[in-house]
């Protein structure tokens, strides 16, 4: 593939960033130090394949509440993110008035989510619409949980954006469980991706906890979007090894054999065996790469700890544009 020995090791950084960062965002809350964390936790790969295969600034970006990994490729500091979990002044994504993960980076085109499940599939279908009419050269990624292809928006957002010819790519990232309803009560249908026929457009199936082959499939999707060719649905098979979220007991409805063994699929564990085996990953590095990123996290936690909470005010506002924007 196009990527060379230094890419692959920014894609392993990006991957160990991420799990650090949430591993300490579910230190704070068990610590009482912050109210709710959803987790991104064994979606990495899924997430820093994709982003690696798209071109940040000038592509588009709908999230979903997991994607962490994909925040922090597209520019996403780890201080803003600890803000976003303490709630504290200064939140990029909403101004600290949405939950954490809830997520939004305008300077990276990365608009804002809902708490509604899979409302950002008819934003992403109308950010390609504009990109069309505009004749842009750019794409729009929008990810969700599999348990959201149940919702009406999906169906909705895809049609329009296969009937259109439209430059939007969806991850479905299948970690099994839509909270806790495991897949086969969500669809009588193996994959996800085999819908992609009832819209008219390709359905790939991809080991999600494989950061290269995701990187491939997202890549090849985006080449076509950018041809013209239009959208493509992308599942990733994938597991998260912890609860839904903070709020979640996951032993009401999964064995810990189960979980186990996913965990031994770690994506992170995977990339860094591939990296040692092709001599392309030292034990020195990782080390210093651990200990850069510990400094990072705990950097960002201090620094959000620090920070002031919004005055009581802001929670009346700015809710409007101040100003008018026209093209």
């Amino acid at each position: 593939m196009d990527l060379s020995n230094e890419k692959m090791l920014d894609m392993y950084y990006a991957m160990l960033r991420s799990r650090r960062l949430d591993e300490r965002a579910w230190v704070l809350h068990r610590q009482g130090k912050i109210v709710f964390h959803i987790s991104g936790m064994g979606h990495e790969a899924s997430q820093v394949g994709a982003a690696f295969a798209l071109q940040v600034g000038k592509d588009w970006l709908s999230p979903y509440y997991r994607d962490l990994a994909l925040m922090l490729c597209f520019g996403l500091t780890p201080r803003e993110f600890m803000l976003s979990l303490y709630g504290k002044q200064g939140e990029v994504s909403s101004g600290a008035r949405q939950m954490p993960s809830h997520f939004g980076l305008r300077r990276a085109n990365v608009i804002s989510t809902g708490a509604p499940v899979a409302t950002q599939i008819p934003h992403a279908a109308g950010i390609g619409l504009g990109m069309k009419l505009r004749g842009a050269d750019s794409v729009v990624l929008t990810c969700i949980g599999e348990g959201s292809t149940s919702q009406g928006e999906w169906y909705e957002g895809l049609n329009w954006a296969a009937v259109h010819k439209l430059p939007v790519i969806c991850i479905v990232q299948n970690n099994q469980y839509a909270i806790s309803v495991p897949a086969h009560l969500q669809m009588a249908i193996a994959n996800v991706a085999d819908r992609a026929a009832a819209f008219g457009m390709p359905g790939v199936v991809v080991d999600g906890n494989d950061v290269l082959a995701m990187y491939h499939a997202v890549k090849e999707a985006v080449d076509r979007a950018r041809k013209g060719d239009g959208p493509t649905l992308i599942e990733s098979k994938t597991y998260r090894p912890v609860p839904h979220s903070s709020d979640d007991d996951d032993r009401s409805y999964r064995t810990r054999e189960e979980v186990e063994q996913w965990k031994k699929r770690d994506p992170i564990l995977r990339f860094k065996n591939h990296l040692e085996e092709k001599k392309i990953l030292t034990t020195k590095m990782n080390e210093d790469y651990e200990s850069k990123i510990r400094a990072e996290v705990d950097d960002a936690q201090k620094f959000a700890e620090a920070a002031p909470y919004p005055t009581i005010e802001w929670a009346m506002g700015p809710v409007y544009a101040t100003e008018a924007h026209h093209a």
